[in-house]
């Protein structure tokens, strides 16, 4: 075997090690306690819009849905700022797909409103109620969202 050949066998040992050494050291956010994760089996199109008027509670939420794999299409002001508690609506009539916002979310308030018009699966209406709330990956001790050798992850957001 030639040195150079050795040099580009060393280098694969090591990055196989190192990801071998990150993967203890940093456990998919899939396992994290608590987080109830969903699988998109198809395309679940969501809105999120801030109907308690606390800033930047919808921007929280969108993050939190686009990390457990929901399509995020729109998101924003509601008309009215007078929601005290969230809620998950259904606007298609498939409850199942709402369920899944809301287990996302750890929410049990979702409602089945159809809207033919809307041009989304799921609404996320998002109060006041929200804003007591700790987002999970805010805390210290808890794990990245992503491995470190995610690319996606190192792209800011």
């Amino acid at each position: 075997m030639t040195s150079r050949g050795v040099s580009i066998l060393a280098v694969v040992v090591a990055l196989l090690a190192t990801a071998a050494w990150l993967g203890r050291r940093f456990p998919e956010a899939g396992a994290a306690e608590g987080r109830a994760s969903y699988a998109p089996g198809e395309r679940v199109r969501v809105e999120v819009l801030n109907a308690g008027g606390v800033a930047g509670v919808a921007r929280d939420v969108r993050d939190l849905l686009i990390d457990d794999g929901f399509d995020v299409v729109q998101w924003g002001n509601a008309s009215s700022f007078d929601r005290d508690s969230t809620v998950v609506v259904d606007r298609v009539g498939r409850e199942e797909l709402a369920e899944a916002v809301a287990n996302a979310l750890g929410i049990r308030n979702v409602l089945l409103e159809p809207d033919p018009d809307l041009f989304v699966d799921v609404s996320v209406l998002v109060g006041r109620d929200w804003a007591g709330r700790v987002v999970e990956a805010d805390r210290p001790d808890f794990p990245l969202e992503r491995s470190p050798w995610d690319p996606r992850g190192w792209l800011g957001r």
